[in-house]
């Protein structure tokens, strides 16, 4: 008999942000090198341990988008099961604080209206996000 553990599979836990500019929003292409190459998302990545989800979203903008953003609001976290992988995203509304996105991780970076965003291929974790997003603002 296998201990318990073993049956638990991967579960990723990743910020992501929402970045508003100019009534617009940051939508990011995955690159070849990435899992689930061509899909687009909001950026952001793995929260690290010991890390809290804003420090977190924090270090990967600047990581991946060499910017600085300001966590507006927090949105309810969506999980989704992949198979091999489960990945809950915690998603962040967010404005840009300081310099332009350049593109260090993705293969293309878009800036949309919100009611445009739901017209890319996203991600599958990714839709419930886009969603919740813009029932947000419908309010």
């Amino acid at each position: 008999i296998k201990p318990m553990d073993n049956l638990h599979k991967n579960h990723l836990h990743v910020t992501c942000a929402i970045i508003e500019h100019n009534g617009r929003v940051l939508s990011a292409k995955r690159s070849e090198t990435m899992s689930m190459a061509h899909k687009w998302e909001f950026p952001g990545g793995k929260i690290r341990t010991g890390e809290s989800r804003e420090d977190g979203l924090l270090r990967e903008i600047m990581e991946e988008l060499a910017m600085v953003v300001s966590i507006r609001r927090a949105l309810s976290p969506c999980t989704h099961d992949y198979g091999d992988v489960t990945v809950t995203l915690y998603p962040f509304v967010c404005g840009v604080e300081k310099g332009t996105p350049i593109c260090r991780e993705h293969s293309a970076i878009v800036w949309l209206d919100p009611e445009d965003l739901p017209s890319l291929d996203w991600a599958e974790a990714d839709i419930p996000v886009v969603r919740a997003y813009l029932d947000y603002l419908a309010t």
